[in-house]
């Protein structure tokens, strides 16, 4: 199992051009996990701001999926999640995807997002790649 987990916008680089695209593709070589609600975040990116078709999305997707075991979301990740937000001040989308990560015992969470260094729980690091 990966100690490492991706959030949608590392992902959603796997669309672009340029280093942050190269960069993502290495972090998502090593297998990293993802949650459901990162799917659900690179679906509405892929339809709304990428202008992939239903098709188009779906194939970006189930590459994903064959590449990254894919966590579910479950009533313990949206109270895990929710108290995250709380205490950390997170929005509550980037919490669920925390709650999902602590809870499949990753210990580094990619993202640009959130703050970089943050250790949340005195367990999982959230690490900018391209900070």
């Amino acid at each position: 199992m990966s100690g490492n987990f991706v959030d949608t916008n590392i992902v959603l680089y796997l669309l672009d051009d340029g280093s942050k695209a190269d960069y993502a593709e290495a972090i998502l070589a090593q297998a990293p996990r993802i949650s459901v609600q990162v799917l659900n975040e690179a679906l509405v990116n892929c339809r709304r701001k990428a202008g992939l078709t239903w098709q188009e999305t779906a194939t970006f997707l189930s590459g994903l999926q064959a590449l990254c075991p894919v966590e579910s979301l479950t009533l313990q990740t949206h109270e895990v999640g929710r108290a995250l937000a709380e205490r950390y001040r997170f929005s509550v989308y980037d919490a669920m995807i925390v709650a999902a990560a602590l809870i499949a015992g990753c210990t580094t969470l990619y993202t640009e997002d959130m703050q970089h260094g943050l250790l949340v729980e005195g367990q999982l690091r959230l690490v900018n790649p391209f900070a």
